[in-house]
């Protein structure tokens, strides 16, 4: 859940919330001093899904908020995301999208860059990535993992400069984060 002011330094409310709603569903809720019925609509419009008038008893706006919660909870799906820099990963729908553009991966592939991107900052070394995503009984050879990575990248360089795959000469590989703060 997402409470939101329209007014805001920079990117306005209204801008973040179209952001947002491209990369994710979940509720948003618009708390703001704005109280014209036209700055209702638009905010709605715009993809929120609730907007409340300040000022709010805290009774009232915790009873949305619990209200918006249990509306969530109904929904079966339960989706896991991870945002870094533009990227968006989707790992209940195995999507990843950056700048909102999908890059198709390939099973293989996103199997490499949810192991990745779970631990940020861990090495693997090629043959634990073979073993994670295929097992110890599987006969090939973990040189694959080196194709894959380099595809995955391309695939990436397409859409974004950002290296998020970075090879550590000797050990393997690490996911490396954009953005610090996460």
């Amino acid at each position: 859940m997402i409470l939101l002011d329209i007014n805001m330094p920079g990117m306005n409310g209204l801008e973040v919330c179209r952001t947002i709603r491209d990369m994710l569903d979940c509720p948003i809720i618009f708390l703001t001093a704005r109280i014209e019925e036209r700055d209702k609509i638009i905010g709605l419009r715009t993809g929120g899904d609730d907007y409340i008038v300040k000022p709010v008893s805290l009774e009232e706006l915790l009873a949305r908020i619990e209200a918006h919660l249990r509306r969530e909870k109904r929904k079966s799906a339960k989706r896991t995301f991870r945002f870094d820099g533009g990227l968006c990963i989707d790992y209940s729908s195995r999507q990843i999208l950056c700048n909102h553009q999908e890059i198709l991966m390939t099973k293989s592939e996103f199997d490499i860059i949810e192991l990745l991107s779970s631990y940020p900052g861990q090495i693997f070394d090629r043959e634990q990535i073979y073993e994670k995503l295929w097992g110890l009984e599987r006969t090939g050879d973990n040189k694959i993992v080196t194709e894959l990575i380099r595809r995955i990248r391309n695939k990436l360089k397409d859409v974004t400069k950002q290296e998020y795959i970075e090879t550590v000469w000797g050990c393997g590989y690490k996911w490396t984060l954009q953005n610090k703060n996460q």
